[in-house]
């Protein structure tokens, strides 16, 4: 396939692995068993991704308590009443709240690519969660002898050896999700808290060599959970342009849900840097309709309109199913879209002569 595709990350757990995860946290199975479910998830998910004959893998995030909260799951220092995110629907979703320092992660995206690898050849895709995200985990009050400073220069240690761990492991990518971009700007319309978030991703980045920064990309999108966003009225003008600034070589903007895509083509066109390959998302993983080839197609043709074949490449608009409980989403049906982008991308390369 000449325009290269890749997923963004989770595939939904098979309904008994999250009735599995829920019975262990009310203490009703055993850690064994859980594990045992964990197991056999994973190795459904890689052969399934295998079979749909995917360029680039993922484990499907199946043994990740979100995307978000990986590197944190288990910290003692940590209470459940954090930054609470509201989606379109009502629901929300809450992150814990740092009580105390240091801060480290107890958990390295590392381990779960070692892992995958025992089950697979092909290249893996590793999604790791953005330091800026991680950042709201320090209370607006404060820490009685831990300071700001202090906590966010133990988070950039910490986010950099969480990439460079992928990046040695030998991950094709390492992916960055960024899906609080958006959402910065509705908790912060000033844009100032976007700088923030911008301005410490760049200081995890500058860790890393031009080289190396070229097999590491950005996510971003409107949120995705259960069937609903928590940022999809934010216009994507005030994102894009800065989100360019970051010096990463890849970028997978969601694209496929949004209403005027040709307007945010404009805006990729305008502000992404010669050296940056773009993966439009083609496939929406909340609509429960599966595309069709030929949808997939004439996305892939329309961005092509504006950002040069050369740096042009597919994607997802999110994860199928970024926390552990989330069930809005059939694991077949993720699976399909997943072969819809596939085929359309070919087809859509086979049309543009590539």
């Amino acid at each position: 396939m000449s325009i290269p595709t890749e997923p963004i990350g989770s595939i939904p757990r098979p309904p008994q692995l999250i009735e599995a995860i829920r019975e262990f946290g009310e203490g009703r199975l055993t850690r064994e068993k859980l594990d045992a479910l964990y197991v056999d998830a994973l190795r459904d998910t890689i052969a399934r991704f295998e079979e749909t004959g995917s360029p680039i893998i993922t484990d499907g995030e199946q043994t990740k308590p979100s995307f978000a909260t990986y590197p944190i799951a288990g910290l003692r220092n940590l209470a459940p009443d954090g930054v609470s995110v509201p989606f379109a629907d009502g629901h929300t979703r809450q992150l814990p709240r740092l009580v105390a320092g240091p801060f480290f992660y107890k958990t390295h995206a590392n381990s779960f690519l070692e892992t995958a690898k025992k089950y697979t050849d092909r290249p893996l895709k590793q999604a790791v969660i953005s330091a800026s995200l991680l950042s709201l985990l320090y209370p607006q009050e404060g820490i009685e002898g831990y300071s700001r400073e202090e906590f966010l220069e133990d988070l950039v240690r910490e986010a950099v050896a969480d990439i460079r761990g992928c990046l040695e492991g030998g991950a094709h990518k390492v992916q960055i999700d960024f899906t609080e971009g958006r959402l910065s700007i509705k908790f912060d319309p000033s844009r100032r808290l976007l700088q923030q978030f911008l301005s410490l991703n760049s200081q995890v980045l500058s860790h890393f060599t031009a080289e190396e920064r070229q097999r590491i990309g950005i996510h971003t999108c409107p949120g995705g959970d259960q069937d609903a966003t928590h940022s999809a009225d934010v216009d994507y003008g005030d994102l894009l342009p800065s989100l360019f600034t970051l010096s990463a070589g890849n970028f997978y903007i969601q694209l496929a849900s949004e209403k005027n895509r040709r307007r945010v083509l404009q805006l990729i066109r305008d502000h992404a840097r010669p050296n940056q390959t773009i993966f439009v998302g083609v496939i929406d993983p909340i609509n429960t309709r599966v595309e069709t080839p030929e949808e997939v197609q004439d996305r892939v043709v329309e961005a092509a309109e504006f950002i040069p074949l050369q740096r042009l490449g597919t994607t997802d608009d999110c994860g199928f199913a970024p926390f552990s409980d989330d069930n809005s989403t059939a694991r077949e049906t993720a699976f399909k879209k997943i072969r819809a982008r596939l085929t359309g991308t070919d087809l859509a390369a086979k049309k543009l002569g590539v």
